[in-house]
């Protein structure tokens, strides 16, 4: 069954590749030429071109194939049915192994082949399968085959979809043997992976130049954090002799005190090897110094969005931190860490989210922050609360992509917060599941969200970690500010007079392909709450996750015995939240422009996502060019170039062609030269030193 859950996806990826290459021989059999056709880019390059004359963002069209578009590839209906089927298959037997595993206490260990065996490194292909592993197979399956069913309907012009569903079901395999890896090298082959698959499909319309640049950016950042995942790797194998887990876990007690000699500085080796695998979780989770790609990443199709931000990529670096768990309890300092970072990309982001205009970017920035959120829990050492916030937040991020999506698609791919009002009336069903993920993101009591994010705040408040205090106040912030603007998107693009009368009186709800996930996310955005309180919150961690994470033993116990007042500080702030929201956007719409006049300042820092982008360009990105011109032009150029083939060598061909032009072949230029050296020897003979 777990091999099934596992390789169903990688069969349904093989097959639409397939199809994607047959498709594409057939409709180019010559396979010479590019077919630049005028769908993504530029299928809308009049409206675009309108858009930016009003000024506002160039970011906000997602052109999928309106316009002329070129025929689809052969078997298109056949890809996007054989992948979904796959997919629903893979969500149903992991909905049957949670129950089995979670509930019937039956652990999986599955050795599937032999990998790697070189001297000490003995690695093996296999599935492990415990509670930690059957909650995020639960959530990787359950979202991918919705957001499979959805793409259906999403994509249906656009002639590259055996392409896009293939790119779709590799990025869910890639993730599944992340979550079922049972080694440290099994399991960076599943990062890798994901990383790749992410590249593939924000660049998926790679006629774009922006899609390009933005997958390119998101590859190069998560560079810098799985430089980091490696030597965390490369440190544990060289203290354990082992990337086994189960080996790992017993060794890890006994490395309490031991040191690892580095540059001369001899730091803590759980410490080290802690902050350097969190470094690999910073790169993939988006936290805050490594979270510039997340936003670009909105570049690809909204399916993906959906795909990276609830259930795939982003929710790894989670996943690794529960996963090490008994290595984290042992590193305290690295657990501050890992709060201090969490609570300040719940904040941070959360600020940005404010002032953004891009109804994608928006929930970009949102899942940024909730991020955050799942950090400050395993910092706190209540990794089971983290997991819980990870479980509940991949469907109503899932539901507020997808609806993003249903909006965008009814818009004709506007994505424009400023261009929209009043769809209430247009998408009622858009509408009331967009209202159903904000109230599960914001807290609302009794949806999914609010038992999660609780729950997180109050671990925070009952933690003994240095930077608990600091990420209780953080977090509690950034309830406020979600609620803001997670209620400033429904209201300045449901309520409201509309501001682009023709999209306006066009707009439609999506077809059934794309209103079936949504309406089935928006019930998991309440299910997902209450019923798993107690296994994920309460009194039965220990016998749902029992091994499989490693808890602080006194966190939960703390979390129920914390003040009234506090446990109710969420939901005050996340009403607080709407009513600010409520009065700056259906009461006084004035108010936001008045304030963003009087504070330039700050609203122009918010607007620019604190300026990260031009610090990175200013201090890595121009340097960097810099050095690559210098090495260019000055030493490959003027160097090498100036010395070898342009200096030296080309001053022997000059001489050696004029040399040439002595050998003429004729016999009397031959004796001429004979008679001139005669002479020239008798001369010097006579007068010279030769007549001495």
């Amino acid at each position: 069954m777990v091999q099934a859950i596992v390789f169903l996806p990688l069969l349904g990826a093989i097959l639409a590749g397939l199809i994607a290459l047959f498709g594409a021989h057939a409709r180019n059999p010559s396979g010479d030429e590019l077919d630049h056709h005028g769908d993504h880019g530029d299928g809308d390059a009049h409206a675009s071109a309108a858009h930016d004359a009003h000024g506002h963002d160039d970011h906000a069209h997602d052109d999928h194939g309106h316009g002329p578009t070129e025929p689809p590839a052969a078997g298109s209906r056949g890809a996007e049915l054989i992948t979904t089927a796959l997919l629903f298959v893979s969500a149903a037997l992991s909905w049957m192994t949670l129950v089995d595993v979670g509930f019937m206490h039956h652990d999986y260990r599955i050795q599937l082949l032999p990998w790697i065996f070189s001297g000490d490194l003995q690695v093996w292909w296999t599935l492990r399968v415990d509670t930690l592993t059957a909650v995020m197979l639960v959530v990787v399956t359950t979202v991918s085959s919705l957001v499979h069913l959805y793409s259906i309907g999403y994509m249906d012009e656009d002639p590259n979809r055996p392409r896009f569903f293939g790119y779709l079901s590799l990025f869910t395999f890639a993730m599944l043997m992340l979550v079922t890896a049972d080694n440290l090298v099994q399991l960076f082959f599943g990062w890798e992976g994901v990383g790749l698959a992410s590249y593939l499909l924000i660049g998926f319309w790679y006629q774009k130049p922006s899609a390009n640049a933005a997958a390119i950016k998101a590859f190069v950042v998560n560079r810098v954090g799985d430089f980091g995942f490696a030597l965390g790797i490369f440190a544990i194998f060289m203290l354990v002799g082992s990337t086994d887990f189960e080996t790992i876990f017993h060794a890890a007690p006994g490395l309490t005190g031991k040191t690892i000699n580095l540059l001369g500085w001899h730091a803590d080796a759980l410490t080290l090897t802690c902050l350097l695998l969190f470094m690999g979780a910073m790169g993939k989770s988006a936290q805050f110094l490594l979270h510039t790609w997340l936003p670009d990443a909105m570049e690809g199709p909204t399916p993906v969005s959906a795909l990276i931000h609830a259930a795939t990529m982003v929710t790894a670096g989670v996943f690794m931190v529960a996963r090490l768990s008994p290595l984290f309890e042992l590193a305290p300092n690295a657990q501050a860490v890992v709060m201090f970072f969490g609570a300040t990309t719940a904040f941070f982001a959360a600020t940005i989210g404010l002032v953004q205009n891009d109804i994608k970017r928006i929930v970009a920035y949102s899942t940024c922050s909730q991020l955050g959120y799942m950090f400050v829990a395993m910092g706190a050492g209540a990794y089971s609360v983290g997991m819980f916030h990870l479980f509940t937040h991949a469907f109503f991020k899932a539901l507020l992509f997808l609806g993003s999506g249903s909006v965008i698609y009814a818009m004709h791919h506007e994505q424009d917060i400023r261009n929209m009002g009043g769809l209430w009336k247009k998408i009622p069903y858009t509408y009331a599941v967009m209202v159903v993920g904000t109230l599960a993101l914001t807290g609302f009591p009794l949806t999914a969200g609010y038992f999660s994010k609780d729950a997180i705040i109050e671990s925070a408040y009952a933690a003994h970690n240095p930077f608990a205090m600091y990420g209780f106040l953080m977090t509690v912030v950034a309830a406020g500010l979600t609620s803001f603007y997670s209620w400033r998107l429904i209201f300045k693009t449901f309520h409201g007079e509309p501001h682009d009368e023709h999209h306006y009186e066009a707009a439609h709800e999506a077809p059934i392909w794309m209103l079936i996930p949504i309406g089935v996310l928006a019930v998991g955005s309440f299910v997902a709450g209450l019923p798993f309180k107690e296994l994920f919150a309460g009194h039965g961690i220990e016998e749902f996750f029992r091994e499989s994470v490693k808890m602080n033993p006194h966190i939960i116990e703390e979390m129920h015995h914390i003040p009234q007042a506090i446990a109710l500080l969420p939901t005050v702030m996340m009403v607080l939240g709407f009513l600010v929201s409520y009065l700056f956007y259906i009461r006084r719409p004035y108010l936001p422009v008045e304030l963003a006049t009087t504070q330039p300042m700050l609203y122009q820092f918010l607007l620019n996502k604190w300026y990260f982008d031009e610090l990175y360009d200013f201090i890595f990105v121009r340097p960097a060019k810099w050095l690559g011109y210098q090495l260019w032009k000055k030493g490959d150029g003027f160097i090498i170039d100036g010395l070898g083939p342009d200096g030296i060598s080309a001053r022997v061909l000059d001489v050696t062609r004029n040399v040439v032009k002595i050998q003429t072949g004729y016999l009397y230029h031959y004796a001429f030269a004979m008679l001139i050296g005669a002479a020239g020897l008798i001369t010097w003979f006579m007068f010279g030193f030769g007549g001495q």
